[in-house]
């Protein structure tokens, strides 16, 4: 092995031990190299520059970074460390298992907790720790259906791990994401069915979402999903929409009322969310900073649970918006 193909597979092995997460036996068998040859290049890697190491304190950055984002909004926030280097999924599992644990504490018997579908909150029930909670209560925050699909198969089986976990009763929205027209969204909340599953969201102690990014590289559900058309998209886009809250579209300012869309749209709008005493918004990825600072400017989150990165670059967005209106 010459010494550019050596050093071309200690880069490698590297970047799949410390960014992919895999093995030394994964790494081995990929390599068709024995796992102390993998160990060898690993360390290589990390002599000759390929792999840097920073040591801080333990959760040092991460506190004051909470400290700072939590007297700025008014909120608690649990930032989430990520190793350096590390993949959009990878930060994704990480942010999911802290919240998942957070939800799993709070589920305590007779306790109601909301839930809005979406690829944050799918990510988090596969790590829902099971807890006794009897009479407790899973309801849907949102509709799903849109012109393709009725939505019951992907938003039904997020709902039904809270019910393996807990124990908890599920309540479905069956309703769609965005309905057509006002009116038709009016007489059916005035529909006994719907309404008893809009009487227990009202009721809820907790409510669990996502952030919906409009600029995400991996867009939202709500923009991918087909639930908005491509006109819709880049109509909401020119009117400053960033972003979306249970299928709830806000503005960068994080104003919401006056956006026709929304008078048609299932899910809680801020004023009814804001009547649920706890509510959790979790975000993972740099690209959904600016619909989390629209999300936190309308008062909707409560709890924040963020990645590291994402909160670095938070701060330091809204530091420097707070330095230009001074």
């Amino acid at each position: 092995m010459t010494r550019q193909d050596r050093t071309q597979a200690a880069y490698e092995a590297a970047v799949m031990h410390f960014v992919q997460g895999e093995t030394m036996e994964s790494i081995a068998r990929r390599l068709s190299v024995s796992r102390s040859t993998v160990s060898r290049l690993i360390s290589e890697a990390k002599d000759i520059g390929l792999v840097r190491v920073t040591v801080h304190p333990p959760q040092a950055a991460a506190s004051e970074l909470q400290n700072s984002i939590a007297e700025m909004f008014d909120v608690r926030v649990k930032v989430v460390p990520v190793p350096f280097g590390v993949n959009e999924t990878r930060r994704l599992n990480a942010v999911a298992q802290v919240a998942a644990i957070m939800v799993s504490n709070l589920m305590k018997p007779d306790t109601i907790i909301g839930v809005a579908w979406g690829n944050t909150v799918a990510a988090l029930v596969d790590h829902l720790v099971p807890r006794p909670a009897r009479g407790s209560i899973a309801v849907q925050l949102n509709g799903a259906a849109n012109a393709s699909t009725t939505g019951v198969p992907y938003a039904g089986a997020l709902m039904e791990e809270f019910g393996k976990a807990f124990g908890s009763d599920i309540q479905y929205f069956s309703v769609p994401a965005f309905f057509d027209y006002t009116q038709t969204r009016d007489a059916l909340w005035r529909e006994r069915s719907i309404n008893s599953v809009r009487e227990t969201q009202k009721k809820a102690d907790i409510a669990l979402f996502g952030i919906g990014s409009m600029t995400s590289k991996s867009p939202s559900l709500v923009y991918s999903g087909g639930y908005l058309s491509p006109d819709e998209i880049r109509e909401l886009r020119e009117d400053g929409v960033v972003g979306d809250i249970c299928t709830v579209l806000l503005r960068g300012d994080g104003s919401w009322e006056d956006l026709e869309i929304n008078s048609r749209a299932s899910g809680p709008t801020p004023t009814d969310l804001k009547q649920i005493p706890q509510r959790i918004g979790v975000v993972s990825g740099t690209d959904k900073i600016a619909a989390t600072v629209a999300a936190l400017r309308a008062g909707v989150i409560t709890d924040l649970v963020i990645d590291e990165n994402s909160a670095e670059l938070l701060y330091a967005l809204v530091q420097r918006a707070q330095q230009v209106t001074a």
